[in-house]
């Protein structure tokens, strides 16, 4: 019985996730990444928890218009600093913590039912 969701042939998947890399339909990234439902690219200059700052993550959230943020915060779930979550509240931002591979998961779950999601992934 195939179990493969429906998900919009044009929406992106994530296939895999390994020690730095990803593979996302079917193209292959080695760093950490943004994911939307229509595009992946790198994100540039961040490689740990301590590269993201407010500007960055609003510089994202502007950049696109999603329902759901996921951050990917490598091989651990983590949590950014109590005042950058408190700032980016302050602004009408909310993004759910995680570790990476359960952020992987979750992304394609949210695609599958539809959900405008995007995920800001730290490479393992």
């Amino acid at each position: 019985m195939d179990v493969t969701p429906l998900v919009d042939r044009h929406s992106q998947i994530i296939q895999s996730y390994a020690s730095g890399r990803f593979k996302v339909s079917g193209k292959g990234y080695e760093d950490s990444i943004v994911v939307t439902p229509k595009e992946t690219r790198l994100w540039d200059g961040i490689n740990s928890l301590d590269d993201i700052t407010e500007e960055k993550l609003i510089a994202l959230f502007e950049a696109t218009d999603m329902d759901v943020w996921l951050l990917g915060t490598g091989a651990q779930a983590q949590f950014l600093p109590t005042e950058m979550r408190k700032l980016l509240k302050s602004k009408g931002y909310h993004i759910e913590s995680m570790d990476t591979g359960a952020a992987c998961r979750t992304f394609n779950v949210l695609i599958a039912e539809g959900r405008r999601v995007s995920a800001a992934l730290l490479k393992l």
